[in-house]
């Protein structure tokens, strides 16, 4: 743009003040005083004609901008265009603010977001002010929770305009910026990279975790062939160098109305070249009608004259060309009302990873632009705003800004500057007649000069920090920094080093191909520059329940605002106050994210509680989850049982996260009401399942609560007393459909079976029947290897297959040379089968052993590692038992393994004959029964007999026992084993009378006999 204005050409026909007219609108005179930009405009006419080899669409975007700079500017309502975390902005707004004195600051804010900004100076910046919703209405319910957060930072534009409006009497501040509702109405869920990325990865960077961010100046191209052409040129890598290249340092230095003309135009600039019309464009321009009609209510009702406000916005909605932009914009624009979701808002500590990575900026690129903020502030001796007492900053920092050993030595070398008045009175106002652009595109790039003992110091301070962390650097590293950063900085046509060319020196000279630490060269570099600063929020602007945490941990005397780890430990036996403490670092623990609050020392189960607990508290570093729990209520209890009953009502809960639900409320919250809530929700859940998925998780769960109810409380509770007996004809209904599907596994299967024979006692006593259960399991016909083992290990428990039976069937299948490379299946239905029948031990192992002992080793040696990972995935909780079997039937020594015999392969032992006695005595069970007539009764009526009592003169003693034994010789055999007698039948000689029940089984005799002699 180096023609002069003299030299301009108009279009043919046209003379030049009816073509500044014709661009302006405005009707020209031959007296008329030309445009403040007719000048730029004939220039950038000729360039288009040049360049593109006549008029065409480049000059209509060419002169497009100028018409949006020309239209701000002219504008009534003072604006004032920002990039978001710029220092150059920052140094603008606070000179602005000194010279204009707005009574009325309109700011780019989510409007509803205006109480929090009062909590600030109880903060360390960066945070972010956070509006929340976790119970929606009116949104999709996935979409759930909602999450807004405007981060903010000293080195920003929009803290000094909330500094200077909450600082200074008699100034409004109002935000005009749509409602956080408004952002979820309006923006449909868009894939990470636009303005709403999601922050992960590093510690700091998941501060904001997936809130979809607002920003105040959010400028960038949108065109991406425009942005790889801006850093290809520029010699830049990434979109934040270029930035602080050529915008932030040319405006370092710049007067106001230099820096508003050039802002307007990269936002004219970057607006025109956005890609089509798509949303984004509308959610913009939607943005923009909103603000201009909130601004225009606002000076409606108020009163005030536009010329004492300042309208505070991003560069690329400066530009705008609504119908509604300006004080005297056209109206109609309807607001749609907000939906019925309720919105919790607060503060949030931020971090400056967090905001690059939210919005897509370069690592480091906010820490850098924070030293460049300190550095202007030091160089133009600007004086910034804060907050009264603001957090993180010395005491009279509001009035001077503390200077690092760094800045002095600069303020030496640096050349003089004139320092600006602090208060120079009223501001006349803008003078819209002053073009400064033209100046500011001919004149050339100032190029800084070389600052060698800042540089020179930056590598000495990066090669101490590089040996700090395990680099074998020296001073020729520091050496080599230097004078590669010069190099550099020559390369890409800079006479001074930016931050981004000596980082890139950095990682050449002393990175090399190895990181010995933790920290690369590039991170070493950041935190030189001032590192990742991040926020805190003061106690003061907490929420209830985070304040109530706080006072209720105040007896352990821990400093809960600090980041990092914390060891705090708890003897309840001598400080009997701490166990109120305990109960919250559980609830802190279960609602909490991993690391917030671990414990080192001691547990917390069903029916125990530790007298000694120990530690590691992080409540600083996750103080954001703590503040947004204090979005969901006032207390952590409140909270717990909310969640409890969110997942318990899900539309997708399982029976075992509702008896997860059961026994947290148990653990935690203590009483009965909500366990017992609770509890009646998991048995309508059991009876609406039709998959065994959750199988093993609700009998681990229920055998829990049972084993703590019942030494816990006088009786059952109704609900879990109606559970196992729905469950019990749930699984009995499910369990031939189990068997038979390819999707239920071995291990789901043997849960049911676990569930059915563990907690059939209790179920028979709550009126189940047995039958329903031996009708389940002889429908069953498995085809998988496991569950046939599995089934068999059932018909056991049920007394339908005997266990010489299952041995029998074991050693055909060892027999088959078809069936061998199955058997590790086999055994894995066997291992799965300990869990409903725990007494089938010795018989695994029993198999085992008799196959390692009968198979060869050609078979053996492949098969053994197909048996070790299938027992291992399969039954890998259940060989412990299996271990602890084969320990008490082998022998101990080595020694006396030749001359052992196997259990199973002793003969059986010869049948014990009767117990000699006076032969005109009765049987001890003869006369057992005449003296306990109605124990006899009882017994015979449960056995089914119905024969009445011989008379007086009737048979002799034994008679009768020997009919009752006649007749139900099967019952006498149940009996028999129920009461542990293992001895055979009497042979028909041992007697001359007709064998007794006493005779048969003397040791069952003597056992009833012991029993009833105790009562």
């Amino acid at each position: 743009m180096s023609t002069a204005p003299e030299t301009r050409a108009a279009p043919a026909g046209t003379t030049p003040d009816t073509y500044a007219a014709s661009t302006t609108g405005t009707a020209a005179t031959p007296t008329a005083v030309p445009p403040p930009f007719a000048a730029l405009r004939g220039q950038l006419h000729i360039a288009a004609e040049e360049f593109a080899g006549g008029p065409d669409a480049l000059e209509g975007i060419l002169l497009g901008m100028v018409d949006d700079v020309d239209r701000a500017v002219r504008e009534p309502l003072e604006i004032f265009p920002v990039c978001h975390h710029s220092p150059a902005s920052a140094l603008a707004m606070a000179r602005r603010l000194r010279e204009k004195r707005p009574k009325v600051v309109y700011l780019e804010l989510c409007e509803d977001m205006a109480p929090l900004l009062t909590e600030l100076r109880t903060c360390r910046l960066p945070v972010a002010v956070q509006a929340f919703a976790s119970d929606i209405d009116g949104f999709p319910s996935d979409w759930a929770p909602l999450s807004v957060v405007a981060p903010i930072t000293e080195a920003s534009a929009e803290y000094q305009a909330v500094a200077y409006a909450l600082g200074t009497p008699g100034v409004e501040l109002v935000l005009v910026d749509r409602s956080s509702d408004h952002v979820f109405q309006w923006d449909a869920r868009r894939p990470a990279g636009d303005d709403q990325e999601e922050g992960t990865g590093e510690d700091g960077a998941a501060l904001h975790g997936e809130a979809v961010g607002v920003e105040i100046g959010d400028l960038r191209p949108r065109f991406a062939e425009l942005e790889e052409h801006l850093l290809r040129h520029g010699k830049v890598r990434h979109w934040s160098e270029w930035w602080h290249q050529y915008v932030e340092v040319p405006l370092g230095d710049g007067d106001h109305d230099t820096y508003r003309q050039v802002m307007f135009l990269i936002g004219s600039l970057f607006r025109r070249l956005a890609p089509g019309d798509g949303d984004r464009v509308r959610v913009d321009e939607d943005r923009e009608r909103y603000m201009w009609t909130r601004m225009r209510e606002h000076l409606a009702a108020t009163g005030i004259d536009p010329a004492d406000c300042l309208y505070v916005c991003g560069a690329f909605h400066a530009a705008s060309r609504v119908e509604e932009f300006g004080v005297h914009g056209a109206d109609g624009f309807a607001i749609s009302p907000r939906t019925a979701t309720t919105w919790q808002y607060g503060l949030i500590p931020s971090s400056h990873a967090a905001i690059e990575a939210q919005f897509g900026l370069a690592s480091g690129s906010v820490s850098i632009a924070a030293a460049q903020w300190t550095k202007n502030l030091a160089r133009t001796r600007v004086r910034p705003y804060r907050l009264e007492g603001q957090a993180g900053t010395r005491k009279g920092s509001a009035k001077t800004p503390a200077k690092t050993p760094a800045e002095v030595l600069a303020d030496k070398t640096a050349a003089p500057v004139a320092i600006p008045d602090q208060d120079p009175g009223p501001d006349p106002g803008p003078d819209p007649a002053g073009d400064r652009l033209s100046g500011f595109l001919r004149r050339p790039p100032v190029l800084d000069t070389l600052d060698e003992a800042e540089l020179l110091g930056w590598s000495v301070d990066v090669v101490r920090a590089a040996r700090r962390s395990g680099y074998l650097a020296s001073t020729a590293d520091a050496i080599a920094v230097f004078e590669t950063s010069i190099l550099l900085a020559g390369m890409r046509d800079r006479a001074k080093p930016t931050p981004y060319d000596f980082q890139d020196a950095a990682v050449t000279c002393i990175e090399k191909d190895a990181v010995p630490g933790r920290r690369d060269v590039r991170r070493i570099v950041e935190i030189m520059m001032g590192g990742d600063r991040i926020g805190q929020v003061g106690y003061e602007a907490l929420p209830p329940l985070a304040r109530d945490v706080h006072d209720r941990l105040a007896p352990l005397e821990p400093d809960l605002q600090q980041r990092g780890v914390r060891r705090a430990l708890l003897d309840m036996t001598s400080r009997p106050e701490l166990r109120a403490c305990s109960d919250v670092l559980w609830m802190l623990r279960r609602l909490l994210p991993a690391g917030a609050a671990r414990p080192i020392m001691g547990e917390r189960r069903l029916g125990e509680r530790s007298v000694q607990e120990s530690w590691d508290l992080a409540l600083g570093t996750h103080q954001r989850a703590l503040i947004e729990l204090g979005y969901e209520g006032v207390s952590l209890e409140q909270v717990l049982e909310q969640r409890l009953r969110r997942t318990a009502h899900g539309p997708r809960a399982t029976t075992a996260e509702v008896l997860a639900a059961v026994e947290d409320a148990t653990l935690y919250l203590g009483g009965r009401r909500l366990a017992d809530e609770l509890g009646t929700r998991a048995l309508e859940v059991l009876a609406g399942e039709r998959t065994v998925d959750g199988a093993p998780e609700v009998l681990r769960r229920v055998r829990g609560l049972l084993a703590y109810y019942r030494t816990a409380e006088p009786v059952l509770p109704p609900w879990i007393e109606s559970f196992v007996r729905t469950g019990y004809a749930h699984y009995c209904t499910l369990l031939p459909t189990a068997f038979q599907d390819e999707d239920a596994t071995t291990g789901q299967v043997a849960a049911m079976l676990g569930f059915l024979f563990g907690m059939e006692g209790l179920a028979l006593s709550l009126g189940c029947d047995r039958t329903q259960l031996e009708l389940a399991v002889a429908q069953s016909r498995p085809k998988d290897p496991a569950k046939t083992a599995l089934l068999w290990a059932a018909r056991v428990r049920l007394g339908t297959l005997s266990r010489e039976e299952l041995r029998a069937r074991c050693d055909e299948l060892l027999a088959s040379p078809l069936v061998v490379p199955s058997y590790p299946r086999y055994l894995s239905g066997f291992v799965h089968a300990l869990e409903p029948v725990p007494g089938l031990a010795d018989v695994v192992v029993e198999a085992v052993s008799n196959a390692f002992g009968r198979l060869p080793d050609a078979v053996l040696l492949p098969w053994l590692p197909v048996l070790v990972t299938t027992l291992r995935a399969n039954a890998g909780d259940l060989a412990p038992l299996l271990v602890r079997e084969a320990g008490r039937t082998f022998p101990a020594r080595l020694a006396d393994l030749d001359a052992w015999i196997p259990p199973w392969r002793r003969p059986p032992a010869a049948p014990r004959a009767a117990r000699p006695g006076p032969a005109s005595a009765a049987p001890r069970g003869v006369a057992l029964l005449p003296a306990h007539p109605t124990t006899c009764d009882a017994l015979a009526e449960l056995l089914g007999c119905t024969e009445e009592w011989a008379p007086a003169g009737g048979p002799p003693p034994g008679t009768a026992g020997a009919a009752l034994l006649s007749a139900h010789p099967d019952t006498c055999d149940a009996l028999a084993r129920l009461l542990g007698c293992d001895e055979p039948w009497a042979p028909p000689d041992a007697a001359p009378r007709p064998p007794s029940l006493t005779d048969r089984h003397p040791a069952t005799a003597h056992a009833v006999a012991a029993l009833l002699a105790e009562r």
